[in-house]
């Protein structure tokens, strides 16, 4: 049996990045919320670029529905942890991996040990975790470390990084004392200004947001992952040009278009008050059917 040698292993980085920076994201820590659709191609993909630590968080275990999207959801990992089976799944690409698993989940009591010595946070939380995700964006906004989210949208990605000394997650969502139901809205839309997914939505009827459901695709949570361990990679390293809030992306590969979206003072923005107040009076409508 061949021995494990990191180096080796992630021989084929070197060229986009250098020995050294491999050396440097080496000694790296990443803590990632979530390891469902997102979250778990987030892990695995920013293990192969060579990330040497993580703090992981999931109270859920994996399930039928989630066969479609999820990198650890298969039939031997029915009814099991997602912590245990994304931790092992990582460490079978590098054994040398330093992961503390939070099978709770982030908690706000174990919100510091969650980000101790945390260099960068990847948000993986369900669409609809409006309190934890509200919770960890603002110790991220106060312990000024860099957050990055990406929200499989249809087929396609939505971007958005949070960096310190930049505006936060809830100056660009504004969710604080919002109705779940405006929550959903101003989440949705926050995210996705653009809103290129739209128009190829093939069943309405998959789309329950006061139960909590929607459709999902793997092409989207694959392209999430690419993005945020481009943008990790770009902020561990301080090299590139970072997007910050209320700058964002948004790739379709339907559509085959990306958009630079910025909206001055996020879902305060005059035109993203509209945009909300329009989709309001749809998601009424549409309920009352």
């Amino acid at each position: 049996m061949t021995a494990f040698n990191f180096e080796q292993a992630f021989s084929r980085n070197i060229g986009w990045i250098t020995t050294d920076e491999q050396a440097k994201l080496r000694s790296k820590k990443i803590a990632i919320a979530g390891l469902g659709g997102v979250g778990g191609s987030h892990l695995l993909t920013l293990t192969r670029l060579g990330i040497g630590e993580f703090h992981i968080a999931d109270f859920d275990k994996f399930e039928l529905a989630n066969f479609n999207r999820q990198a650890g959801a298969t039939i031997s990992h029915l009814d099991q942890p997602k912590t245990d089976i994304m931790a092992a799944m990582a460490l079978d690409i590098n054994p040398e991996l330093h992961i503390q698993k939070f099978p709770d989940g982030v908690t706000s009591s174990n919100l510091a040990d969650f980000f101790s010595g945390v260099d960068l946070y990847v948000d993986s939380l369900d669409f609809f975790a409006f309190e934890a995700r509200e919770m960890v964006f603002a110790y991220c906004a106060e312990h000024k470390i860099p957050a990055v989210t990406a929200a499989p949208l249809g087929m396609g990605v939505a971007l958005l990084n949070f960096m310190p000394g930049k505006m936060t997650f809830e100056q660009y969502f504004k969710l604080n004392g919002k109705s779940s139901t405006d929550k959903i809205l101003h989440f949705l839309l926050g995210l996705s200004p653009a809103m290129l997914q739209r128009g190829y939505l093939m069943d309405q009827s998959a789309v329950d947001l006061l139960n909590h459901r929607g459709p999902s695709t793997p092409m989207a949570c694959e392209l999430c992952a690419g993005v945020v361990a481009t943008q990790a990679l770009k902020i561990l390293l301080g090299r590139g040009k970072i997007l910050a809030a209320p700058k964002g992306l948004h790739f379709d590969a339907y559509c085959n278009r990306l958009v630079t979206t910025w909206r001055p003072g996020g879902n305060g923005n005059p035109i993203q008050r509209l945009g909300i107040m329009i989709a309001k009076q749809k998601f009424i409508k549409m309920n009352r059917e």
